[in-house]
């Protein structure tokens, strides 16, 4: 059954306890998520989204119990991604001749996807939706995540529907913010915006300040997935406007990979020299090959400088550091220090490969990095404390 928010809205989703993966394999779900819709009944009735695919059948059929299908008078997709578009084919072969309101590039990429020729009405910022009482207020923006995103403001009730602008995969029956754990919920807050909206930082900004320069009142943010924010919404549009300024927290990230070991003792060390420097800066160590690739990634997001470390292999690099430098590439990240190291048997390329990769992606390499031969002696370790002082000073 739905989940009343107001006297006209209801959420009708579907929260996703079993999910443990999500784009694919690319991103983690430790907490599951929800696929957020919502129903709209005044003079018209709205339906604003709808679900993951695999529920498009179970979502269909609990819309029917919440409303007579043939009342719905309108479709809103805010965003055509399938874990919002998913069970429109589905929906449609109830309701083929209802108009689907959303973006001239969501009409392209529903398109794409079902290859259906549906009722497409196509909107743009400002452009409006009487429903009796209240409106629908609809403002694109365009690669918040995709080309096609938008959110849709409801008058009178005061509510904005940000599709996945402010969301977290994050399972909760409770819905509100102020209903389920707040250190949990802020971490995976987060971790979605590290690892998802990270390279849109400029357009998150443009568009955050577009919105609120046109003084609307929200006392509800309707997202696509996870929680509603309800009590006090403007911290989450608070914290956008801080994570998509150059953020960083005082931390130093070393992300390394390590075949015998070498380079798991330098990383080590290298942390203790940083220490030694600066005991107030918080310092972490993650291991690639071990560690979940996007908890990395939010860990380099909140850091102010990393250091990569990579044992050398047929003159090349750890796959898992591959990896994960080519996820930190096309997340863009900015205003980040960094530099490498790394242990080698006999030709020891891949500290230059890292700082290559490091340069590449953006950061500010801050030297030429540190190689060591076979397993680090004392002497060795001793370098690696002085190298780990020598970044923190650079800092």
């Amino acid at each position: 059954m739905g989940k009343k928010l107001t006297d006209k809205v209801s959420w009708v989703g579907k929260t996703d306890w079993e999910l443990m993966k999500f784009h694919g394999d690319e991103y983690s779900t430790h907490r599951g998520s929800s696929y957020n819709s919502y129903l709209i009944r005044d003079q018209k009735n709205v339906l604003i989204d709808t679900v993951w695919q695999p529920y498009d059948k179970e979502f269909v059929a609990r819309l029917k119990q919440e409303i007579d299908l043939e009342k719905i008078d309108y479709i809103i997709l805010n965003h055509s991604e399938i874990d919002h578009s998913g069970a429109l084919p589905e929906l449609m072969r109830e309701l083929p001749d209802t108009p689907i309101y959303c973006t001239a590039n969501g009409v392209k990429i529903i398109k794409g996807h079902y290859h259906q020729d549906w009722n497409f009405v196509t909107v743009k910022t400002g452009d409006s939706l009487d429903l009796g009482e209240s409106k629908l207020v609809f403002v694109e923006a365009p690669m918040l995540h995709w080309p096609d995103s938008m959110m849709t403001y409801m008058t009178g009730e005061n509510i904005l529907f940000s599709n996945d602008a402010f969301g977290q995969h994050y399972a909760t029956e409770s819905l509100y913010n102020d209903a389920v754990d707040e250190a949990e919920l802020f971490a995976e807050a987060l971790k979605y915006y590290a690892n998802i909206l990270t390279p849109f930082s400029p357009l998150v900004m443009k568009k955050i300040k577009e919105v609120l320069a046109l003084n609307l009142p929200v006392d509800m943010i309707c997202t696509s997935h996870g929680v509603i924010w309800k009590d006090n919404p403007v911290q989450i549009i608070e914290n956008y406007l801080k994570w998509a300024d150059n953020y960083q927290e005082n931390q130093v990230t070393l992300v390394y990979d390590t075949m015998w070991n070498s380079t798991r003792k330098m990383a080590e060390a290298i942390a203790e020299g940083i220490r030694q420097t600066d005991s107030s800066i918080t310092v972490k160590l993650m291991n690639a090959a071990k560690e979940d690739k996007n908890d990395i990634i939010t860990e380099v997001f909140r850091s102010k400088a990393i250091l990569t470390g990579s044992s050398t292999i047929n003159n090349g690099l750890l796959f898992s550091m591959g990896g994960i430098l080519e996820m930190m590439k096309g997340l863009k990240f900015k205003n980040k220090k960094a530099a490498a190291f790394g242990s080698y048997g006999w030709s020891g390329e891949s500290v230059k490969q890292l700082t290559k990769f490091l340069g590449e992606g953006g950061f500010e390499v801050v030297n030429d990095g540190l190689r060591l031969l076979w397993v680090p002696d004392e002497e060795g370790i001793t370098s690696c404390v002085e190298y780990g002082r020598q970044f923190a000073k650079a800092l």
